[in-house]
C-alpha cells in the first residue's frame, strides 16, 4: 500500500504517544494486564456463546456455527468527529431515498442524462414490478447501514450503501452489553453515547410508516424471518424479542383480499408494518421467484394496495449496487442540491472501456469487486492475491466487465487489537445505523466495527475472518443521550446522567 495507516489511538505517527482526547483509553491499555484483557475477551465470547449469538458461512462443510470474535479493545469516535459524520449520513440516506422514489416513480434522473438509463433498467436489482408503487409515507429505505473507512484524522470514505436487509446492529448492541459489564471503569473515564435505545427507535420508525388509517395509535408489527437457517436468525429473535413484537416466517401470514394478517392461537390478527429479512427474490412467490417457500403469496398486492408498510421497501436493492455507488456523488447533489460530504472512494466502472484498460493494467494494486457482490465473496485484493487469482479475475474482468467496479487499495485506519502476540494494530472498518421513519432520520450514535484480526488483512467480513468491536461515541455536552455503568440508561435533550 506504500502509505502507513493512521492509528485511530495513537494518530499519525506513535513518537508523541496518544493522541490527546484518548490518552485515558492508552493508559487503560498499558495499565490492565494482557491476562486479564484475555479473561474478559474470553467472557465476552463465552456469553455470545451461550446466547446462541452465531453466524453459519454458506457453502461451507465443516460443522457447526461461529461466533463472531469479539475485541476488548474499543473503538472510538470524539464528538467533533461523529457530528460531522452524522451530517454526512443524514445527506446520503435522503438522498437515497429520493433516488428510490424517483426511479420507481418519474425516473427523472434519467431523462436528465445524470445517469445512464440501462445502468438502472437493464439492472437485475431494478424490479419492474415495483415500479409506480408508492410505500407508505413515500419511504423507501427505512433502515441503512453505511459502511465507511478511514485514512486520516479528518478523512473519512463511503465503501458501500446496504439499504437492502443490512445486518450486524445486534452486535452492536451486545458488543455495548459486554464492554458495561466488563470494562465499567471506561465508562467512568469517558462520556459515552448509549445505543441500547436502537429497539425502541427501530420500533417508532415502523410504527411511523404503518398505512394511514391502520386502526390506532399502535400499528401491529412484526419481524419476518426466513427461519433459523438464516445465518442471521438471532439477529431476527433478538430484534423481535427485543421490540416486543411477534418473529414471524411465512407460514404464520396470510393475505386475504389485499389485507397481511398473521394467524395466532386466538384467531387472525391484521398486520400493519412487516420488517423482512427475506430477501426481494423470495418475498412473495406470486411476483418473485415461484418457487420460494420463504414468502408470502399475495404480499406485494397488499403493499401497492397500500395496506402494508414493508421494511425496507421491496425493489431497494438497487441503491447496494455498486455501479450505482459510483454515481451517489451525483445522485447527492442532484437531489440535495450540495456537493456530497461523504466522498466515495475513488472507483473505476469496469463498464467503461478506458476504466477497464486501467484496472487490466494494474489489477496487482486494486481491490476488483462484484457490483452485486456481499460479505467479501466476488473479491479481488490485488496486493495480497496471488499470480492464478489475479489471472481469474482478469478472464472475468474481459468476459463480463459490467458486473465488476475497482478501487484503489487504501491504507485503512487502525485500531489496537487484541491479538495472539498482544495487543497490535489492525485494520477496521465502520458499520453506523441509520433509521428513516415519516418523522425523518435519526443516526444512531454507534454502530458496528469490524476487524481484520489477521496482520495486513484488509478483509474485516465476518464470512472471511473479521472479528468486531465496540464503537464508543464520545459526548462533548452534559446533555443528551449517554451511556451509564450498569443500567445502561438513556436520557434524551435535558435528561440526567
Amino acid at each position: 500500500m506504500g502509505t502507513a495507516a493512521f492509528d485511530e489511538i495513537m494518530g499519525a505517527s506513535s513518537v508523541d504517544g496518544a493522541r490527546p482526547e484518548l490518552r485515558d483509553l492508552c493508559r487503560w491499555l498499558a495499565d490492565t494486564p494482557d491476562g486479564e484483557l484475555r479473561r474478559r475477551q474470553q467472557s465476552a465470547e463465552t456469553t455470545f456463546r451461550q446466547l446462541g449469538i452465531t453466524f453459519a458461512v454458506y457453502g461451507e462443510s465443516e460443522a457447526g456455527e461461529r461466533i463472531i470474535p469479539f475485541d476488548i479493545v474499543p473503538r472510538v469516535f470524539l464528538a467533533d468527529e461523529w457530528a460531522r459524520l452524522s451530517e454526512g449520513l443524514v445527506q446520503r440516506v435522503e438522498a437515497i431515498n429520493a433516488f428510490l422514489v424517483d426511479i420507481y416513480g418519474d425516473q427523472k434522473i434519467l431523462r436528465d442524462g445524470v445517469l445512464p438509463a440501462d445502468l438502472i433498467l437493464g439492472n437485475a436489482q431494478f424490479r419492474p414490478e415495483i415500479a409506480g408503487i408508492r410505500p407508505p409515507h413515500d419511504v423507501w429505505a427505512h433502515i441503512c447501514g453505511i459502511d465507511l473507512v478511514r485514512t486520516g484524522p479528518d478523512d473519512f470514505f463511503v465503501l458501500e450503501d446496504n439499504a437492502r436487509t443490512p445486518s450486524g446492529v445486534s452486535y452492536m448492541l451486545e458488543n455495548r452489553e459486554a464492554m458495561v459489564r466488563l470494562c465499567p471503569e471506561l465508562f467512568s473515564k469517558f462520556r459515552v453515547a448509549a445505543v441500547d435505545s436502537y429497539p425502541d427507535r427501530l420500533l417508532e420508525t415502523m410504527r411511523s410508516v404503518a398505512p394511514r388509517g391502520c386502526g390506532g395509535p399502535r400499528p401491529t408489527c412484526v419481524v419476518l424471518t426466513p427461519g433459523h437457517y438464516n445465518s442471521a436468525y438471532y439477529e431476527h429473535s433478538f430484534l423481535a424479542d427485543s421490540m416486543g413484537v411477534e418473529l414471524v416466517e411465512a407460514a404464520d401470514l396470510v393475505v386475504d383480499d389485499d389485507v397481511v394478517y398473521m394467524r395466532t392461537i386466538d384467531g387472525r390478527v391484521r398486520v400493519d408494518v412487516i420488517y423482512r429479512r427475506v430477501d426481494d427474490d423470495y418475498l412473495d412467490p406470486l411476483v418473485f421467484r415461484p418457487d420460494s417457500m420463504l414468502g408470502v403469496p399475495g404480499l406485494i398486492a397488499a403493499y401497492a394496495a397500500g395496506n402494508v408498510a414493508i421494511l425496507n421497501a421491496p425493489g431497494n436493492g438497487i441503491a447496494d449496487d455498486k455501479a450505482i455507488y459510483s454515481y451517489m456523488p451525483e445522485i447527492v447533489k442532484y437531489y440535495s442540491g450540495s456537493d456530497a460530504r461523504l466522498p466515495n472512494v475513488e472507483t473505476y466502472r469496469c463498464r467503461e472501456p478506458q476504466a477497464l484498460k486501467y484496472v487490466l493494467d494494474h489489477l496487482d494494486q486494486l481491490v476488483v469487486k462484484l457490483v452485486d457482490g456481499s460479505g467479501g465473496y466476488g473479491m479481488l485484493v490485488g496486493p495480497t492475491a496471488s499470480s492464478a487469482e489475479i489471472e481469474r479475475f482478469r478472464a472475468a474482468l474481459v468476459a463480463a466487465p459490467e458486473r465488476y467496479i475497482a478501487q484503489p487499495t487504501l491504507a485503512l485506519s487502525t485500531v489496537p487489537t487484541l491479538v495472539e502476540q498482544g495487543v497490535a494494530p489492525r485494520h477496521v472498518d465502520f458499520r453506523p445505523f441509520v433509521l428513516t421513519g415519516a418523522k425523518g432520520v435519526q443516526v444512531v450514535p454507534g454502530g458496528l466495527t469490524r476487524v481484520a484480526l489477521r496482520e495486513g488483512s484488509l478483509v474485516v467480513n465476518s464470512s472471511q475472518g473479521g472479528g468486531t468491536k465496540d464503537s464508543f461515541v464520545l459526548m462533548d455536552e452534559p446533555h443528551g443521550m449517554t451511556q451509564t455503568m450498569g443500567n445502561m440508561t438513556q436520557t434524551l435533550g435535558q435528561g440526567q446522567r
